[in-house]
């Protein structure tokens, strides 16, 4: 497993997202995940406060262990766990960091990121709270999810000398590349970030399992959705494109999971691609899908998701 660098933190690229713990897996089924995740090579494990309800910070940290020093954990605020723990206020920002640090089972947070934009908090306000906790040894560093181009410019200038967001968390895959469109990505060059994409498998529909015009398979993340959600990924559209997809990668004989992680990985801004995992055989799947895409495949890539 290769490492890659962003901000102070060197993180593998395939990281495990944890938003099946404590949701899917219990806490049994959660260790030997992040065990299969250990045993791949791979040290980057995001999560969130709002995860399995808190209880992923929980069991991600009962399964690390002591060997929490040997890994990079992420995890984010600010999404409401209820009506009073929600937000980016500065008080709020200080609450959410000893919580999460509390379930965690450790004293410090590799990268702590807002979850998503709090339009009734200045974000010099929110910036000057994680600035402290950055001071006080509880977190290494900070970034955001969510955010669009003003909001990361607006964030730069109003950061002063404290510091800065490192990195971005957005959607980003073969079958969304709206940070492309929306200049995300061409502010992560910009203002010198990098992007960690979510939903780098489409709920799975990048992952080989979910063929299109064929019934979905059982336990399936899909199979799991209520129907209006899965409805958007399950379009017309998104159909056709996976259908051009496979048809490439069993033209080429790269599977269309490697075609889907190594892709992102082809963007310099791109460290790491997180997608989570409910057994550690697919965990080892992930960290086996990286290789090395030729300038053609990553031409013809281009235009089948285009």
């Amino acid at each position: 497993m290769q490492l890659r660098s962003f901000g102070s933190l060197r993180v593998s690229e395939v990281g495990l997202g944890c938003n099946n713990f404590g949701g899917r897996l219990d806490q049994e089924g959660t260790t030997r995940v992040v065990n299969g995740a250990l045993d791949a090579g791979v040290n980057f494990f995001d999560t969130a406060d709002i995860y399995g309800a808190t209880k992923s910070e929980v069991f991600l940290g009962k399964a690390l262990g002591n060997r929490r020093a040997d890994v990079i954990i992420a995890t984010k605020f600010g999404m409401p766990i209820d009506d009073t723990h929600v937000g980016a206020s500065p008080d709020y920002v200080r609450a959410a960091c000893e919580d999460s640090l509390r379930r965690l089972g450790t004293d410090y947070i590799d990268l702590y990121q807002l979850h998503y934009p709090d339009d009734t908090v200045p974000i010099a306000d929110t910036l000057g709270a994680l600035g402290e906790l950055v001071a006080a040894g509880k977190v290494r560093e900070i970034g955001c999810s969510n955010f669009n181009v003003a909001q990361l410019r607006e964030a730069k200038v109003a950061v002063g000398d404290g510091p800065a967001f490192v990195s971005v968390q957005n959607q980003y895959s073969l079958l969304d590349r709206s940070p492309e469109r929306d200049g995300v990505l061409d502010a992560c060059d910009e203002l010198g970030l990098s992007l960690l994409p979510f939903y780098p498998l489409a709920n799975g529909l990048l992952t080989g399992k979910v063929r299109p015009g064929e019934p979905l398979p059982e336990g399936t993340r899909l199979a799991l959705m209520a129907p209006e959600r899965s409805a958007h990924w399950l379009s017309d559209e998104f159909q056709q494109r996976v259908a051009d997809l496979l048809t490439y990668a069993n033209d080429i004989d790269v599977p269309i999971l490697s075609l889907a992680f190594s892709w992102l990985l082809s963007h310099p801004r791109v460290p790491s691609v997180i997608a989570g995992a409910s057994s550690p055989e697919q965990i080892r799947a992930n960290v086996a899908a990286i290789t090395v895409l030729s300038d053609e495949q990553l031409k013809e890539l281009e235009r089948l998701s285009a």
